[in-house]
């Protein structure tokens, strides 16, 4: 999983390093191994790529050696992901940020002479160097390439004479959303709440099969292939900030009608309702409305929040949950309690936070409900899911895992009521690694 961003200013007395720095900082959950930054000056492109969090790589020293008036940024959750990719000479440069997976790589290795060893994102890099190379026009380059690309590819390249081109597949798995700073759409974001973050204005959803060009005189869209919208049902439930909006929905809305789905489903009698922070809590306040049980805060997250299901082993997974909820004890203390998360991927959060409360603490009832359904399945289109087997619900029913954990009683929101929330047609949703199509 990745979040990207590019950033085109049109003006050369703009020095974008230092917004595409906050931006990053605002998909930071998309990723947290690895970050990087290209920025371009009309005449070359500077990069800078390392594994760590945004706040950690970045300086001041950094970012003023990256100045330039447009350029493109990265944060990825594979520690080998480096990005972004440069390619070319000092006479033609291209810099490029990719979130995807290709399927044709066979196809597009063989017509333009690549070494099979390439990641995709490098793949495409090499094969828009060697189109932008034949035509001499990076738009040209880059609507040649991309049309023949198979897969799941969101893409923004620049190059060192102040273009950019972006685009978005035509299935849109994958979210990808254009703003601006006053009129020019010039801000391209896998989220909306980074182009909040850096002040700038949301203006529409890239859409799937669009593509742009962008250089300091004109902004060019074109919709190159029909649109096929499959939108990726783990972005809403887990991956996206509740602050974002994407593919024209607001994650928020989203979770707050999973909560009163789950409140429908599921009545359950209890004192109090806790979601699981930060990201079911809108889940949890809307079941409580619902069922007018009262909802408190239960848990603190220590430090930056630790996105346990996509750690990259079992310690650190481990020491995530540890940082990821401190709970308070006088909330839990003697009380039935139902717990409200946003996924159960391996059950490990789950089991340590159940044994916690009742072992530790003193619960009374532990009840679990989940706003998202069974995760059964890996992703073929590059989210990074665990292996089939350490995914606890694609073996067990809800009352085994129940027991596994600890817990009085467990829950899984249901696919059809996943797509009920989301407001979208069941053929336009990929539900893959929830069992479905």
């Amino acid at each position: 999983m990745s979040g990207l961003i590019g950033i085109f200013a049109f003006d050369e007395l703009w020095n974008v390093s230092r917004i595409l720095y906050y931006g990053l900082l605002g998909l930071q959950h998309r990723g947290q191994e690895r970050a990087g930054i290209a920025t371009g000056n009309g005449k070359e492109i500077r990069v800078f790529s390392k594994n760590g969090l945004v706040e950690n790589i970045f300086n001041e020293k950094i970012l003023s050696e990256l100045r330039g008036w447009y350029g493109i940024g990265v944060v990825s959750a594979d520690p080998n992901d480096e990005q972004p990719i440069l390619v070319g000479d000092n006479s033609k440069q291209i810099a490029l940020v990719f979130s995807g997976k290709i399927f044709n790589r066979e196809e597009l290795i063989t017509e333009y002479n690549l070494e099979n060893t390439l990641r995709d994102c490098e793949i495409i890099a090499q094969c828009l160097l060697k189109e932008f190379g034949e035509v001499d026009d990076f738009k040209e380059a880059g609507l040649n390439v991309v049309k023949k690309i198979k897969g799941v590819s969101n893409i923004i390249a620049i190059n060192n004479t102040g273009e950019m081109i972006v685009y978005r597949d035509e299935i849109g798995l994958k979210p990808l959303v254009v703003g601006s700073f006053g009129f020019d759409y010039g801000v391209f974001a896998s989220e909306s709440c980074a182009i909040d973050v850096i002040g700038a204005d949301l203006k529409a959803d890239v859409q799937p099969g669009e593509f742009y060009y962008l250089n300091q005189y004109t902004v060019e869209r074109e919709q190159i292939k029909e649109p096929k919208p499959k939108y990726c049902a783990y972005e809403y439930v887990y991956l996206a900030r509740p602050d974002s909006r994407i593919n024209g929905i607001w994650i928020y809305d989203v979770r707050r009608r999973i909560g009163e789905i789950l409140a429908e489903k599921y009545k359950i009698e209890a004192d109090l309702v806790v979601g699981i922070p930060d990201t079911a809590i809108p889940f949890s306040m809307a079941y409580a409305n619902k069922t007018k049980i009262p909802v408190e805060l239960g848990f603190i997250s220590t430090g930056r929040k630790i996105r346990t299901a996509i750690k990259p082993n079992q310690f650190e997974r481990l020491i995530g949950v540890q940082l990821k909820l401190n709970p308070i004890k006088p909330v839990f203390r003697g009380k039935r309690v139902i717990i409200i998360d946003d996924s159960v991927v391996r059950g490990t959060t789950t089991k340590n936070t159940v044994s916690l409360l009742r072992n530790r603490i003193g619960a009374k009832e532990v009840h679990i409900l989940v706003g998202s359904p069974r995760i059964v399945a890996g992703c073929p289109y590059g989210v990074e899911i665990p292996p089939k087997d350490e995914l606890i619900a694609a073996h067990l029913s809800e009352e085994e895992v129940a027991i596994v954990v600890g817990a009085d009683s467990f829950h899984w929101i249901s696919n059809d009521d996943l797509v009920k929330a989301l407001g979208l047609k069941k053929e336009n949703v990929c539900l893959k690694c929830f069992g479905g199509e």
